[in-house]
């Protein structure tokens, strides 16, 4: 049983997990919206608007923190510079998850993830 369980595991030990997490909030902040499983998405929403969020404060320990978790000097400067005072006035809800297909290969269910 998985009540109150914290999150999805993916099928994946940790460290690829959090690669993977890792690699998809990259890839969502340079293209704005990206297409991946619903179990995936749904994951991701959590992880990407906590960076956004601490990246909204804008200031260099914002850049640290950001940069501590992506590894990627580009994708950081982009997210604290010009994504996440976008969202200054907001509270949460960054990113928005859309049901699209059934994936032809292995009808897994596919979504939509974009930034708001």
């Amino acid at each position: 049983m998985r009540h109150k369980h914290g999150y999805r595991k993916l099928n994946r030990k940790s460290q690829h997990r959090a690669a993977l997490l890792k690699n998809l909030t990259i890839s969502l902040i340079e293209h704005g919206r990206i297409e991946t499983t619903l179990a995936k998405a749904k994951e991701l929403r959590g992880f990407a608007e906590k960076l956004i969020t601490k990246a909204g404060k804008g200031d260099f320990n914002a850049h640290r923190a950001v940069f501590a978790v992506l590894q990627d000097k580009e994708i950081t400067n982009k997210l604290v510079n010009e994504v996440a005072p976008e969202y200054k006035e907001r509270n949460g809800g960054y990113t928005r998850v859309i049901k699209t297909r059934q994936r032809r290969g292995d009808a897994s269910p596919m979504a939509i993830i974009e930034l708001v």
